[in-house]
């Protein structure tokens, strides 16, 4: 079973999973669990459960449970400054995950500030850098196909009408 972050302070949890949580979702049993956990905590539900919940639905492969995954911990950072170092990691994990490469990079960006040397953290932009040229090549790709069918067409429009 994959490690939760547990602790106020979860660079150690981070610092271990080398960037797994891209890829690696939760069991629904586990997903489960903390839901639970969540639910029933009620109205007042703690920072960490929040973060772990938010944690699990990042990590699922359904992207509802990524958007909303997204929301709590965006409320999250929003309302515990102490816990913004691993929101915002996650919510670039978060991000990414959604296709949200521009919001991705700005949270990894906002990371890399508050600690500059982290190498997971680097590597994570670099994942986020490379999934954006390679979006950017295939949005090049396309307008050229769009250009060259165009022209195509206005070329064989022009020629009927020279006829």
């Amino acid at each position: 079973m994959t490690p939760t972050p547990n602790s106020p302070d979860c660079s150690h949890f981070r610092s271990n999973t080398d960037l797994v949580d891209i890829e690696s979702p939760l069991s629904d049993e586990e997903l489960y669990v903390l839901s639970q956990q969540y639910n029933n905590e009620g109205d007042f539900v703690s920072v960490q459960t929040r973060f772990n919940y938010a944690w699990g639905l990042i990590k699922s492969r359904k992207v509802e449970d990524q958007q909303l995954g997204v929301q709590i911990l965006a409320q999250v950072y929003k309302d515990t400054p102490s816990r913004r170092r691993e929101c915002l990691y996650y919510l670039a994990i978060g991000s990414y995950k959604l296709g949200e490469y521009t919001d991705a990079r700005k949270y990894c960006d906002l990371l890399l500030q508050i600690e500059p040397d982290d190498p997971q953290s680097a590597k994570l932009r670099q994942i986020i850098e490379d999934k954006l040229a390679k979006e950017g090549m295939i949005g090049i790709a396309i307008v050229g196909g769009v250009i060259a069918v165009g022209a195509a067409v206005l070329g064989a429009v022009l020629s009927q009408k020279k006829r």
